[in-house]
């Protein structure tokens, strides 16, 4: 028996996921809520969610929909308001699925005070929340998961991660700002985000943080314990970056297994630092990753090191294909089918499963979740992992406002 699944915003994001989650085999029945009628109109009316979509099924408001009678609920709005609406939904009995970041606000502690929330919200209610954060689903991340579990890194040394997004290029910052902004829930954001700048709340880039934040910690399994951090300010007067007070921000932190960890996130860069813009890079005393590459050396014993003949690295260059994990063979059928929509049986024969959106962490987010919530399983990026990503932002913006003093970061330790 399979799953009831809500999807709560249906903007472009949204929309991307909508098709995967109605097509996953473990998904019997989905309903669609959106404050803007066409938005869900558009998908209310489209033959290929007949199947799974009833039209009773269709709600104007999250009160709404948490009222239904349904198993999860997936909340793809607004970044200022993720983990209020997954604690609302939590409270009325649902799962929840979380788009990036948990929050996003200007206030870091407000954020630190909506993680704990989060945490407490879980425990009480037993319900799960996963946080929907595309680098842990990378191929780059499935592939070092799975090397860090062979134990092939060796002691973890050093890892980088970051996200480069210039706010004029991929992506375009402007435009998703003012689509945010043009919105029902973005009107009233005008009025609650100028309470902020009354008050003197200085936003930055590590208030979005979990892009570069997630990779190193979700393979390495750890936590951060300090950080030192620093910021660039912009210095043209660009009003996207009006009440902020850095437009680039880069931070160190000390981890807990001992490894050093360097973040950045880059707003006014057009450049990256890698191939990837969204991406990281982690060395090991035996195993290293970077850019798509495999680094490995065999170390003799102690006793047998011979200075003359010393051991050279190994170097693998990896294809996505070879990084990926496998789906289950009905999910990738499915999935399939979702992204190929206009192919006809032999057309889809002849194609191969590609997994597509942000390096194809798409469909393994939606299995991740549907399969935790048919299964009663904690989904690999539970409450525990996600508020340790948003923490390292946090403490690291707080630092670069202190001029780099060395704060430290707040835990809320393991999943029960």
């Amino acid at each position: 028996m399979g799953i009831c699944i809500g999807l709560v915003g249906l903007g472009s994001f949204g929309s991307a996921f909508a098709p995967l989650f109605k097509a996953h085999p473990l998904v019997d029945r989905i309903a669609l809520c959106d404050r803007e009628p066409e938005r869900m109109r558009r998908f209310a009316t489209d033959p290929y969610f007949r199947d799974k979509f009833r039209s009773e099924d269709a709600y104007a408001s999250l009160e709404e929909i948490c009222d239904a009678d349904l198993d999860a609920l997936v909340i793809m709005t607004q970044p200022w308001l993720h983990a209020p609406q997954c604690i609302q939904a939590m409270k009325a009995g649902k799962h929840v699925y979380s788009a990036v970041p948990v929050i996003s606000l200007p206030d870091g502690n407000e954020i630190l005070d909506w993680c704990d929330r989060l945490v407490d919200t879980c425990k009480r209610t037993g319900m799960t929340y996963m946080l929907g954060e595309t680098p842990c689903f990378r191929p780059q991340a499935m592939f070092c998961r799975r090397k860090a579990a062979e134990g092939a890194f060796g002691d973890f040394v050093y890892a980088e991660g970051e996200y480069c997004h210039d706010v004029d290029h991929t992506c375009n910052l402007r435009e998703v700002s003012q689509r945010r902004r043009s919105s029902a829930s973005g009107e009233e954001w005008r009025e609650r985000e100028r309470h902020y700048r009354e008050r003197g709340a200085q936003d930055g880039p590590m208030h979005y943080p979990t892009h570069s934040t997630s990779g190193p910690v979700w393979v390495m399994r750890t936590h951060a314990e300090k950080v030192t951090a620093y910021g660039f300010g912009n210095k043209t007067g660009d009003p996207f970056f009006a009440g902020d007070a850095f437009s680039n921000e880069v931070a160190l932190f000390r981890m807990n297994n001992g490894a050093t960890v360097r973040i950045a996130e880059l707003r006014e860069t057009p450049g990256r630092l890698g191939d990837e813009s969204e991406t990281f890079r982690i060395l090991g005393t035996s195993g290293a990753f970077s850019e798509n590459r495999w680094f490995e050396v065999r170390r003799p014993a102690p006793e047998d090191i011979d200075p003359a003949r010393l051991p050279r690295p190994e170097v693998r260059e990896l294809a996505a294909e070879e990084m990926f994990d496998r789906l289950p063979g009905p999910v990738e059928e499915a999935f399939k089918r979702a992204m190929n929509r206009e192919a006809d049986e032999g057309e889809l024969r002849e194609k191969d499963f590609t997994p597509r959106g942000h390096g194809g962490s798409h469909p393994y987010l939606v299995h991740e979740f549907v399969d935790a919530v048919a299964s009663d399983r904690q989904p690999g990026i539970h409450v525990w992992e996600a508020v340790r990503f948003m923490a390292m932002g946090v403490a690291a913006h707080q630092s670069a406002l202190k001029d780099g003093e060395t704060l430290a970061v707040p835990d809320w330790g393991d999943a029960p």
